[in-house]
């Protein structure tokens, strides 16, 4: 990690000054493998999160995307110390979280929420809408009896729910509506950060589009800071101001999101961005995809220096030699590679994303 880690434009300074209500420094998140009978003893270590290092600016939304399994939930729950952390720094609006025990976090708590991927199973069955919602203002001494009650129903009106829906229990309500309960207890607190992780992915992508813009409006609404986890890089791309790419739990390419889409740096990103289909079905049917030779490999055993070595088309010896660090290369767009693509043709990006097939030619 280069000297000075990648974070905001100055232009994001709040009113007190401090540009970053979330700075993250060199996090790791290993999950011990043990093995033994009668004496457990660790043999390995999942490597989840590998020494990753980002800011969030007040108000932006930063986008995080990858494949399955590279760390994107791990890092968000530990950032949001729901998982402790194994180093690192973790610092929420200048105060180090990282080493806090329960009671110190627990003021926190209030200023830091998350929107769960699954609207089945993130939600108690056995709970009604109004104890779901309002669970946490009770929690927190802030309201209860008539006062409790009028909140959260106001809550349910603000994520297009009824207020006679405070009655009802989970399993009367669609994927979409039960979404809405769960956007309705992260809001409950008036959080200044909110992780939403991949809040759209179990949903129809009619609904997607109507989550999508419920977060959008309570964010200009509530002034909120989004961390927005997908794989899907249509999604990505609409709701957020930056872009963070994981692979194997390192961040690989972070910068503007349409920086990150119209000139990628990283080969990586290169072949998440030529997956995405384009809106003319001509022009879709005749590009040649880029297809990642060989599997994701184990975190638990991951490559020697870059991670992404053994998939990359353009890697050369010092690519399994040399651990590439995430360094800037123009307008706040960082990236770990050592043979970064794109610098010296700007325009190269998109003739490898729309190159015709030949073969079907």
């Amino acid at each position: 990690m280069s000297e000075n880690s990648p974070g905001p434009s100055p232009a994001a300074d709040s009113a007190d000054g401090s540009a970053n209500l979330l700075e993250v420094r060199n996090l790791v998140k290993h999950f011990p493998i043990k093995s033994g009978i009668l004496v457990d003893r660790q043999v390995g270590a999942v490597r989840a999160v590998d020494d990753v290092s980002f800011d969030v600016a007040r108000g932006e939304t930063l986008g995080l995307v990858g494949e399955s399994g590279c760390g994107k939930s791990t890092l968000c729950r530990t950032v949001l110390k729901l998982l402790e952390p194994t180093s690192g720094s973790v610092r929420f609006e200048g105060t180090e979280i990282s080493h806090m025990g329960r009671r110190g976090l627990q003021p926190l708590r209030r200023e830091m929420q998350m929107i769960f991927q699954d609207p089945f199973a993130s939600l108690n069955p056995r709970r009604r809408v109004g104890q779901i919602v309002g669970g946490p203002l009770k929690l927190h001494g802030i309201a209860s009896g008539s006062t409790l009650k009028r909140q959260v129903q106001d809550l349910l009106e603000r994520v297009g729910l009824n207020p006679e829906h405070y009655n009802r229990f989970p399993h009367e309500f669609s994927g979409g509506q039960r979404q809405r309960i769960g956007i309705a207890r992260a809001l409950a607190l008036r959080p200044k950060l909110i992780v939403a992780d991949e809040p759209v992915s179990a949903l129809d992508v009619s609904i997607q589009a109507q989550i999508i813009n419920l977060l959008e409006d309570l964010q200009d609404e509530f002034k909120l800071t989004y961390i927005f986890v997908a794989h899907d890089l249509g999604v990505i791309r609409h709701v957020s101001d930056r872009i963070a790419v994981m692979y194997l739990g390192k961040i690989v390419e972070l910068g503007p999101a349409d920086e990150v889409y119209s000139n990628p740096i990283h080969p990586y990103t290169l072949s998440l961005l030529s997956a995405l289909p384009i809106p003319d079905p001509r022009a879709n049917a005749e590009r040649e995809p880029i297809v990642l030779e060989g599997d994701v490999p184990s975190p638990a055993d991951p490559p020697a220096a870059c991670r992404f070595h053994t998939r990359c088309p353009y890697a050369t010896e010092i690519c399994s030699e040399v651990e590439p660090e995430l360094v800037l290369h123009d307008r706040e767009h960082w990236a770990a590679c050592h043979h970064p693509l794109n610098r010296g043709d700007p325009h190269a990006a998109q003739e490898a994303l729309a190159k015709p097939d030949r073969d079907s030619a």
